[in-house]
Order: C-alpha cells, then sequence, then structure tokens
C-alpha cells in the first residue's frame, strides 16, 4: 500500500531476507572478509554470530550471488533441535539425496559418495548450517565427523555455521568441543549498526525503489528511530514499515517522532496484548476481543477493510453531527459566553472520535499487513 502512495517500485523494508537490499555496515564488510578467507581455505569450519535480526541472513545471501554456483554445491540447513541422526538426514536431504530408511550409516555412506563425486567433477561443498545455537552436543560433533571426509589429502565438505550469541558462547566454552573449535578458521561476531549508519542504510533501502524525498523525515525521526530499535536492521524494517503504512493511511508526506511514537506504543500493545483489544462497534461502544479474536483478523476477507472504512465513516459523521447540534445549541443558551457542561460534552465525544481511530486504525493496519504478507498486493 504505501509503495503506491509514495511512488516507490517496491518494499523496501520487507522481513525476509533480499540480497538486492544488502547494505555493507562496517560490522558486516569485516564478516565478508573473514568469509572471502574462510571459503579460499576449502576447509573447516567458519562461524558466524550476530543478534536476532542483526544480518546474518542477508550476508549468506549476499554471499552466494557472488560464487560461482558452477563449481560449488551448497546445501542450506535451518536447524530445530536436532541431534546427530536426525541432523545427518536433514543434510543428505538437503544436497538432494534420497535416503531410503532412517539408517544413519546408509546415509552417511550417501553423503560421502555425493562429496568425493562432486570433487572428481571439479566442485567443491559448502554446507551452510543456521540457527545453529538450536543444535545439541552430538549434532555438533556429527559436524565435526562430516569434516573428516577426504579424497586422498583433499577435503570434501566446509561449513559455514551461523548463530546467535549463545552459540558463541557454547563454542568457547563448552568443555567437549575442543575438535570442533580446533577446525574454526575464521569467525566473526556481526555488530548492530552505529546511528551513522542506521541513516545510510534507510536512505540506501530507499533508493533501490526509486525514492526522490518522497516521504520526507524530520530531523530528529532517525536519531530517534536508531535509540528505539538499537540499530538491529530486522527491527529497522519492522519500524520503519509500520512508519511508512501509517504515514500512507493518514496521507503524511513527512514523517517525524510523534508517528514514531505512535507506532512504537502499537507495537509495544502487539507484544503485549493479553487483555480484551477494543474494537470500535457499530452502536459507538468498545466491544471486547478475546486475544484468539485478535489472531482471527489475518482470517477476515478483503472485502471486510471496505465495510469497516464505511463503519467508521458513518459513526464519524454521526458523532461530528452530534457535536454541531451541540454547539448550535450551546451557542442560542449563551450567545456570549461559554457553556461549562457544552464544552464537556464536546471533550468527551473528541475522546471518543479519537480513541475510535486509534482503534480503526490498528485493526487497519493488521488487515493491511496481512493482504500484503498473502501476496495480494491489489486487493490492500
Amino acid at each position: 500500500m504505501y509503495d503506491t502512495y509514495y511512488g516507490l517500485s517496491g518494499r523496501p523494508f520487507q522481513l525476509t531476507p533480499d540480497p538486492e537490499f544488502y547494505f555493507e555496515s562496517s560490522s558486516h564488510k569485516k564478516a565478508l572478509s573473514y568469509l572471502g578467507y574462510g571459503l579460499n581455505q576449502a576447509e573447516g569450519f567458519i562461524v558466524i554470530t550476530g543478534e536476532v535480526g542483526a544480518g546474518k541472513s542477508t550476508l549468506v545471501a549476499h554471499l552466494m550471488k557472488r560464487i560461482d554456483r558452477s563449481a560449488m554445491s551448497v546445501a542450506h540447513v535451518v536447524t530445530s533441535a536436532l541431534d546427530g541422526e536426525e541432523l545427518i538426514h536433514v543434510v543428505a536431504q538437503s544436497f538432494g539425496l534420497e535416503i531410503d530408511g532412517k539408517d544413519k550409516a546408509t546415509a552417511l555412506g550417501a553423503i560421502e559418495r555425493f562429496l568425493q563425486d562432486e570433487a572428481r567433477a571439479g566442485r567443491r561443498c559448502l554446507l551452510i548450517v543456521d540457527e545453529c545455537q538450536n543444535l545439541d552436543f552430538t549434532a555438533l560433533e556429527e559436524l565435526r565427523m562430516l569434516s573428516n571426509f577426504q579424497l586422498g589429502s583433499h577435503p570434501l565438505l566446509q561449513s559455514l555455521l551461523l548463530g546467535q550469541p549463545e552459540f558463541r558462547r557454547t563454542l568457547a566454552h563448552h568443555p567437549d568441543l575442543d575438535q570442533l573449535r580446533q577446525r574454526i578458521i575464521a569467525s566473526h561476531h556481526l555488530e548492530a549498526l552505529d546511528e551513522e549508519e542506521v541513516e545510510q542504510y534507510i536512505r540506501h533501502r530507499l533508493a533501490r525503489v526509486g525514492w526522490d524525498d518522497r516521504p520526507l523525515f524530520e530531523d530528529d525521526l532517525l536519531p530517534a528511530l536508531y535509540a528505539a530499535t538499537g540499530g538491529i536492521p530486522r527491527r529497522v524494517n519492522q519500524v520503519m514499515n509500520r512508519l511508512l503504512l501509517l504515514g500512507a493511511i493518514e496521507e503524511q508526506d513527512t514523517i517525524g517522532t510523534a508517528m514514531l511514537d505512535a507506532v512504537m506504543e502499537e507495537m509495544s500493545a502487539d507484544q503485549s496484548r493479553g487483555s480484551a483489544a477494543q474494537v470500535a462497534s457499530p452502536s459507538g461502544e468498545a466491544d471486547a476481543v478475546e486475544p484468539s479474536d485478535t489472531h482471527d483478523l489475518d482470517k477476515v476477507p478483503a472485502s471486510e477493510v471496505a465495510a469497516l472504512l464505511a463503519q467508521r465513516d458513518a459513526r464519524t459523521a454521526e458523532l461530528e453531527a452530534a457535536i454541531g447540534e451541540l454547539q448550535s445549541a450551546g451557542t442560542q443558551r449563551h450567545p456570549n459566553g461559554k457553556d461549562p457542561e457544552l464544552e464537556k460534552s464536546l471533550r468527551r465525544i473528541e475522546a471518543r472520535m479519537e480513541e475510535q481511530e486509534r482503534s480503526f486504525r490498528h485493526v487497519l493496519t493488521m488487515l493491511i499487513e496481512w493482504l500484503e504478507d498473502e501476496g495480494s498486493r491489489e486487493a490492500a
């Protein structure tokens, strides 16, 4: 929705990794150097760690664009809590191998034959294992054992391990991982973006979709956004998505800190919503919606958006008419002064309108995000 309103050729702050939007911070540049060095060694383990959303997957996607895939076979494993035997079968599947049954020895034999065939054909093999903090000790040991496969003196498999900070601590302190530690040839921890890099990151991604300074940003917005996100790229994307969506809904061509505060308040409410949410009803009263009902919003069809809009507009017109009538009555009763009761009634009605607008905007935001996530952007 907001990309159309602001004349952008796409949505620049999607949460899924996209190498087209790769931004090279100082920490990412170092990580890429370590990756390059490690890949040139053609053996052992390369380890990249970072906070959730720090950009590990985007870094790997960027790396894959630079690799000659005709000279390298790559398998990518995103792990859950796998033990050693389960991991072996997942690795086999990731390399496209079909294993009959659940026998570990059969799977290992198939992997070794595949690696040997690739080496004879002049291709290297790289195994990328994501979310390594979820692996138990036996799985890490199996990864080490896979690194033992050789053809003559030529190592057959190199592994790139990605994980959150706790994986780095596990590698450093686990008493039984000495042999794996000795085979790590390059390691780097991705740091968050600093304040200057957050601004560069935002402008870089917007430039990729044809941004021409619409919307504009107030001078203090980006420093405030850095403070709100800690410089974690995925958090920046989440907040910027909400900001631009809010700007489009409210038809704003300048984004400021007041809008950022509203977005952060909504996101905080989304995360901590454990009590009944308030959604405006046709009668003007707030209907309680249990948390399970809130999650059911993703089942609302696109046609309901128009109904919500019509409902909001009708109720708003009704309240505005009530205000007009009260103002007229007050003028007749007090032509030369103010009516305290009238002012009290006006403030109460205006507060209800503001609360209704806030609730409606929250529902509409959720609906639009669902529609865009489902690919129904035209409907959105």
